[in-house]
């Protein structure tokens, strides 16, 4: 079992350097974006991206996982032809969406609220989507032959590109905020660029009626599913901006970055489960391999949770050089909400690790209600919270939607692939969790939460930890050893 779990840490560190080390490059453009621009024009970007988002969830429609399933299952000889009946069908669907898009151009510009002055963006959001979606299929691909270093280095060129782009248009051109459409665009290009010989390589020209026909089946319940999940991820945005003003979500924006750290943990953790869990599934314990993962999962973000939550309002206040801080002195009033983001993640990494089962028995016909019901529940709390707690009542809808995913799924998962989690554990090192953040409200609202204060919080939660047996020293020993062990 620790060496299937070894298996899945080495992906996950591989996926991780490009995860981590990307997105960091990425979050970088947050304190650049926040000294530079005004919370107003950065409600209004992160406005248009939440749009982005959404449709690109329509624009690919869950062909990428469907053609994750059934290639790895193919035979060699027809490793091609499921890789061009996906791509090929992804290519042509998605070019008679972006012309739909661009025919509606005058009503989604209304509906997505554009002001006037930036109407012309609304081009780029087209050609971006256009371009992510054509990378899908060979990104995937490389996933599915566990060509980690070369999906690395393409996804830190995309973002490289996409940095040094908005540093020369905004600092040198003096460009408003179509400078992070611009990048965006060009980076967005740049990977479908890299990727041509890989399409050319593993590509026919030609749909297989059969494979087609079972892909769509397996994917078409993604559609609502993952256009339910992007909902819970970004509909707080446009409501935020409804209920409020373009400065608040501004600030909103600027502090829920903050919670990258925990997301970089969940998604670099995601890029490896999937295929993971598809290889292993014919394994004699595979059920016991999930369930490990799942508790050492938690144990980890865990701890990872509870030191930025004391800390990280020390780091993004920091003044460096210039006065720049990680975040604009204009957005610190949103600090609060950063504990609450991380906590959703730690859900939401739940939510990732109970996909097994509905993965392995073919059951995605669930995840439309799955996602369907976090979505509920995230707008349902955005418009009652909102008006009461602002921007911390669209931290706690994001929190109430994960929660409810991760039951959710929970419960439909085990209808079909029944796994014996380690109960005791998670109920435990959940209380543990939850009475931190009670305790840290306390204290924050109370003006006593100091450094000292801090360090013996960390201290405490630490040390029960272990008092509580949530770590086994002794497991903690040996997956130590199997791990850094050579072969």
């Amino acid at each position: 079992m620790f060496d299937k779990i070894k298996e899945l840490t080495k992906d996950t560190v591989i996926y991780g350097i490009s995860t981590i080390v990307g997105r960091f490059l990425n979050f970088l453009l947050v304190p650049f974006y926040t000294n530079v621009f005004e919370p107003r024009d950065v409600g209004i970007y992160s406005n248009i991206y939440a749009y982005i988002a959404f449709l690109n969830v329509v624009f690919i429609y869950g062909m990428d996982a469907a053609f994750m399933k059934y290639n790895s299952a193919a035979a060699d000889k027809d490793k091609k032809l499921t890789y061009s009946t996906a791509y090929l069908f992804l290519t042509i669907t998605s070019l008679i969406l972006s012309a739909l898009l661009y025919l509606g151009k005058d009503g989604m510009i209304r509906l997505m609220e554009i002001p006037n002055t930036y109407e012309h963006l609304y081009n780029y959001l087209i050609f971006i989507i256009l371009f992510d979606t054509l990378a899908i299929v060979p990104f995937a691909n490389l996933r599915l032959q566990r060509k980690s270093l070369k999906f690395t280095l393409i996804k830190l060129g995309n973002i490289s590109l996409n940095i040094l782009l908005n540093l020369v248009l905004v600092l040198k051109l003096k460009m408003d905020i179509e400078a992070i459409f611009i990048a965006n665009l060009a980076a967005s290009a740049f990977s479908f660029i890299v990727l041509l010989p890989d399409i050319y390589k593993n590509f026919e020209f030609r749909i297989d009626g059969g494979y087609l026909k079972l892909m769509l089946k397996f994917a078409i319940p993604y559609l609502p599913a993952s256009m339910a999940a992007t909902l819970v991820q970004v509909v707080d945005r446009p409501i935020v901006l409804a209920l409020t003003d373009e400065k608040t979500l501004g600030i909103y924006q600027a502090s829920y970055k903050l919670g990258i750290f925990m997301m970089l943990i969940v998604q670099m953790f995601q890029f490896a489960w999937q295929p993971f869990l598809l290889i292993n599934s014919k394994e004699e314990n595979a059920k016991e391999i999930f369930s490990k993962v799942l508790t050492l999962f938690l144990i980890a973000a865990s701890l990872m949770w509870i030191v930025l939550s004391l800390f990280i309002e020390d780091i993004a206040t920091i003044r460096f050089w210039g006065g720049v801080s990680l975040i604009g002195y204009k957005y610190w009033s949103g600090l609060a909400i950063v504990p609450i983001i991380l906590l959703a993640y730690i859900f939401h990494g739940m939510y990732v690790n109970f996909q097994a089962g509905l993965y392995i028995e073919e059951k995605t016909k669930y995840f439309p209600i799955v996602t369907g019901s976090g979505a509920l529940v995230n707008i349902v709390s955005n418009f009652l919270l909102i008006p009461f707690w602002g921007i911390m009542g669209a931290a706690l809808a994001t929190l109430f939607s994960y929660i409810t995913m991760a039951l959710a799924l929970f419960y439909f998962s085990q209808k079909v692939y029944r796994i014996k989690y380690e109960y005791g554990k998670i109920a435990r090192l959940m209380s543990l969790i939850f009475s931190a953040t009670v305790a840290y409200y306390l204290l924050y609202y109370n003006g006593i939460l100091n450094i000292p204060v801090k360090i013996l919080l960390l201290f405490v939660f630490v040390t029960i930890l272990f008092i509580a047996k949530i770590v086994d020293i002794n497991e903690l020993s040996v997956l130590t050893k199997r791990l850094v062990k050579r072969k």
